[in-house]
């Protein structure tokens, strides 16, 4: 517990935000979370705008454990043990995610999380949620913040001891505490953008296609993603351009939109009957990076989630980082109880070098599933871990295994498999084991990727 009770203020009640406000309240403080959007509790499934399914991995769920909320949302998820990819030439082949039975992601539905999140974080003394508040502006010395009804009416000035910017990529506490400072920002927008589409259960009420598995329509000039939902259905995303010859605006008609599908996904135009009526009505959301240096201000301001990391989807890690910030920045706190300012300044260092790699790792995903998860060239090398790391248990672990089903740190992990690598390119076309046990003896020699606290 800290000293005394502080009052701290959190603009963004999303997944990170929302999630950080239960971590504080846990800690002794009062919160006030200040949201623009609806209440997800009773707004319309996908009125954020957001996409509508994730994937939970190792990362997220140690984070969810930290508050005792895993056991509820695992309750709310669907196991996805692998990919099945759906290759262009009709063919489908499933990938297992890993060889060990936790190595799995699981599929959960967006706004049903973070509404669990949000009704724990409103149980505890101290914090209030105020939903369909903007933030107008900020002082970022005194920590106090104007903010105004969405809807309009009188703005209300609140002065809290510290404030928690988790108001997402486009994040208006991020622009208004670095400006007029020495700051980096760098915003990066894929030329790709996405909808989010639907493959209803069938007449039978019955899964179309297996459902533990996250379905993978590669292709270089458009990919689909199907998270599966509880009740049998899957939720699709879609990716390719916004303009050209392939992209959103040339599927302008129910022709066009049939006969793309016929040329890129032909299996998948049958598992859709509300295809054509979705492209039109659905809106295409934009897919963006951004790095950006500093993440707080003194001991007044820190950035956590897209606020201070954005990142492509293509890896799941998203949420899963974000929820990843809450923990650090919480131990962060705990390590420095009387020095709020170095406690944040141990969270940014503890966290900036690693998710900076996270986008690498995200953009280079986007590559791997857009055009190599269906060669046999791609598929080879993954059994070749997979095989590697059941020889060498904890020795030998694929850089997948590090990133979704461990909390290893990005930059650790990247590091880690790039040994690994040149390992596997010195053993030579037959792959001398006894040249990999030995080398791989003294990459883990000593340590362990399940179970590794991140801390400051």
């Amino acid at each position: 517990m800290t000293p005394h009770r502080e009052r701290v203020v959190v603009i963004g009640a999303g997944l990170a935000g929302s999630l950080a406000a239960l971590y504080l309240a846990r800690r002794g403080h009062t919160v006030d979370v200040h949201e623009r959007r609806p209440d997800p509790r009773t707004a319309p499934p996908g009125a954020g705008g957001r996409s509508i399914n994730l994937g939970l991995s190792a990362r997220g769920m140690r984070a969810l454990d930290g508050v005792g909320l895993l056991d509820d949302v695992l309750k709310r998820s669907v196991p996805m043990r692998g990919r099945v990819v759906h290759a262009p030439d009709g063919s489908v082949r499933f990938q297992p995610y890993g060889v060990r039975e936790h190595e799995i992601l699981h599929s959960v539905l967006r706004d049903e999380l973070i509404s669990l999140v949000v009704e724990a974080a409103e149980a505890e003394p101290g914090v209030r949620f105020h939903f369909g508040s903007r933030l107008l502006r900020l002082d970022r010395d005194t920590a106090t913040v104007e903010v105004a009804p969405t809807g309009g009416g009188e703005s209300t000035r609140i002065t809290a001891d510290w404030v928690v910017g988790a108001d997402g990529v486009f994040s208006t506490v991020r622009q208004q505490m670095q400006h007029g400072l020495r700051s980096d920002y760098a915003q990066e927008f894929l030329p790709w953008g996405y909808k989010e589409l639907t493959i209803p259960v069938g007449p039978d009420g019955r899964p179309r296609v297996r459902l533990e598995a996250l379905h993978v329509w590669p292709g270089h000039e458009a990919l689909m993603v199907a998270h599966p939902n509880r009740d049998g259905s899957l939720t699709c995303s879609l990716f390719m351009a916004h303009e050209g010859p392939v992209s959103f605006a040339a599927l302008d008609t129910p022709a066009a939109v049939r006969d793309f599908f016929r040329r890129h996904f032909p299996d998948a135009e049958d598992l859709m009957p509300n295809l054509v009526d979705e492209i039109a009505g659905h809106p295409t959301g934009h897919l963006v990076t951004v790095r950006t240096a500093p993440w707080r201000h003194a001991d007044r301001m820190v950035l956590i989630g897209d606020a201070a990391h954005a990142v492509y989807p293509f890896y799941g890690q998203g949420m899963n980082s974000a929820f990843e910030d809450c923990l650090v920045l919480d131990g962060c706190l705990a390590d420095h109880p009387t020095d709020r300012a170095a406690a944040l300044a141990a969270y940014e260092a503890a966290r900036k070098p690693h998710t900076d790699v996270l986008a690498d790792l995200s953009t280079a995903n986007f590559v791997d599933l857009r055009d190599r998860v269906h060669r046999t060239g791609y598929t080879l090398s993954a059994a070749a871990d997979r095989v590697l790391s059941r020889l060498l248990p904890g020795r030998w672990v694929p850089l997948y295994t590090m990133v979704a089903h461990t909390t290893t740190p990005y930059a650790d992990a990247l590091a880690r498999a790039r040994r690994q690598e040149r390992v596997l390119r010195g053993a030579g076309a037959g792959l001398a084991l006894g040249a990999v046990v030995a080398l791989a003896a003294g990459l883990g020699a000593g340590r362990r990727t399940g179970g590794r606290r991140t801390s400051c």
